[in-house]
């Protein structure tokens, strides 16, 4: 194992888990590396959940302020919350005893941007950061460190952070040399430049994260899978949703408006992204590229295929299966993905340079496009907004795909008025059901609601929300948006009533 550890000083540092943790106090920040459950720390977060468990039982206090890329794994977020160790934590969440605990007001939670957080720690807004502990492949011999399956905020981190523990992963494969893209460039205001990225396999930076030997504290070594579920194959609510966003991009392309390479394209995770992907090779296309936060199993799919030429993202979110078929093939991948920080693969210049296409999905839009990507009954958190707002804002195209009803029906994706607005209705482009695609470009507030009205409404809630509609328009205090306020919400409110939006 010293063998991935060439800085002979830093190979000095090494010690075991439990004593990496014992350079942790409570009440300190720590930036922790990881992104969908990819490159996280796998061995001192548990070590500090099993200290910070100690402490307690002792009657100390102990609790941390906790900043990752986005979600982790259950050896990072759910030891700690289980733990009861997190006093504050952003950006994006996964795990379900973190979720529990943020929503039950034990956990303070910050949702933000992926694309600005590295620009808010830069500018101090999170408080100084004590620590940083960052899963490395490897430490080469002038003591940088080669990335493992995730880059997220490392970089930000490893420059901020007073001190830095590293965890070199043997189970990280070392062909990863070379794969990412560490760009070095960026400014306060008002020094910024423009970025020198103009195409999605642009390389304008370093393969390897720059850090100062002299804060790294200690080094650990690990043996450790990634922890990334599977997803379920697309069902048939999926491929529909897929379908109908296929052959939007073909009427888009017959009126000249995308090409048959169409434009970079933006993913979120789920089965839903991965049928839209599915549906792409299936229609035919060929040499696209990607310009995304994640690569999943569908897109090693297209990029052995020759569907997609290139893929950006900062970090893998694969199943087993597709961890191995990587590992086992990373030559075909090397100069076919690019990994980079998570402030350039969410950096809003880029994304709108580039024109990219965003496909996410969403728990509920409005009459008018209002989309809700977070919140259950607009006060229980899921998982965050991630980078939909990124792309949602800056992309050429923003599209937001769910099933039309959700819990057996007892649920209407698209209601009078979205409980929590996470995208507003000047930044959706396109609203995506099985029942069919609303096209919101060009249309007013009323026009919007007739659109996705007649388009996207499950059958079971399409008279209800037309009479609604129907009523608003002759009753509410303004004709622009019309609203009947005593009733905009009241979906949502029988809901958790009765357990079912339907009247």
């Amino acid at each position: 194992m010293s063998g991935r550890i060439a800085h002979a000083g830093l190979a000095a540092l090494r010690m075991d888990a439990d004593h990496a943790a014992a350079l942790i106090a409570p009440g300190m920040t720590v930036g922790m590396s990881g992104f969908t459950g990819a490159g996280y720390p796998k061995a001192v977060p548990l070590a500090l959940a099993t200290r910070i468990s100690d402490a307690h039982e002792r009657g100390e206090p102990f609790r941390l302020r906790v900043l990752t890329g986005a979600s982790t794994a259950p050896e990072l977020d759910g030891a700690l919350a289980r733990a009861g160790g997190i006093d504050f934590r952003l950006p994006y969440q996964s795990d379900p005893e973190l979720r529990a605990r943020i929503n039950r007001g034990e956990i303070e939670y910050m949702d933000l941007h992926l694309g600005h957080v590295a620009q808010y720690a830069l500018f101090g807004f999170l408080g100084r950061i004590d620590v940083a502990i960052i899963e490395a492949t490897a430490i080469l011999a002038d003591g940088r460190l080669l990335p493992s399956t995730s880059i997220g905020n490392n970089k930000t981190w490893l420059d901020l952070a007073d001190k830095v523990i590293v965890e070199v992963n043997q189970r990280q494969p070392l062909g990863l040399d070379g794969m990412h893209d560490i760009y070095y460039g960026t400014a306060m205001p008002p020094d910024r430049k423009p970025i020198p990225l103009l195409h999605p396999g642009d390389r304008i930076g370093e393969p390897y994260l720059r850090v100062d030997p002299a804060k790294i504290v200690a080094v650990v070594e690990t043996d450790a899978p990634d922890r990334i579920g599977r997803f379920s194959p697309p069902d048939d609510v999926s491929k529909r949703i897929a379908a109908h966003l296929v052959e939007f991009f073909r009427h888009e392309i017959r009126v000249g408006r995308l090409s048959e390479r169409l434009l970079p394209l933006q993913s979120g995770v789920g089965n839903i992204a991965n049928a839209v992907l599915a549906g792409l090779r299936e229609g035919g296309f060929r040499g696209l590229n990607a310009f995304t936060e994640v690569i999943q199993d569908g897109m090693l799919d297209l990029l052995a295929d020759g569907t997609l030429e290139m893929a950006s993202a900062t970090s893998f979110s694969l199943s087993p299966e597709g961890v191995d078929e990587f590992v086992r093939n990373i030559e075909r991948y090397r100069n076919r993905i690019v990994l980079r920080p998570q402030e350039m693969s969410n950096h809003g210049e880029l994304i709108r340079r580039l024109g990219c296409i965003a496909m996410n999905g969403m728990v509920e839009a409005d009459l008018y496009g209002n989309v809700n990507s977070t919140h259950v009954a607009g006060s229980s958190i899921i998982n965050g907004i991630g980078g939909s707002g990124d792309f949602a804002r800056n992309g050429f195209l923003s599209c937001f795909m769910t099933p039309s009803t959700a819990k057996g029906g007892a649920i209407s994706a698209i209601v009078p008025m979205v409980s929590h607005v996470d995208h507003t209705e000047h930044d959706v482009a396109v609203v995506v059901t099985e029942q069919g695609l609303a096209d919101l470009r060009g249309l007013s507030p009323k026009q919007r609601a007739r659109a996705i009205i007649a388009h996207c409404v499950h059958p079971d809630y399409r008279p209800m929300l037309a009479d609604y509609f129907e009523r608003a328009c002759r009753d509410s205090f303004g004709k622009h948006t019309p609203h009947l306020l005593p009733e905009a919400l009241s979906w949502h409110q029988r809901y958790l009533n009765t357990g079912s939006m339907r009247a």
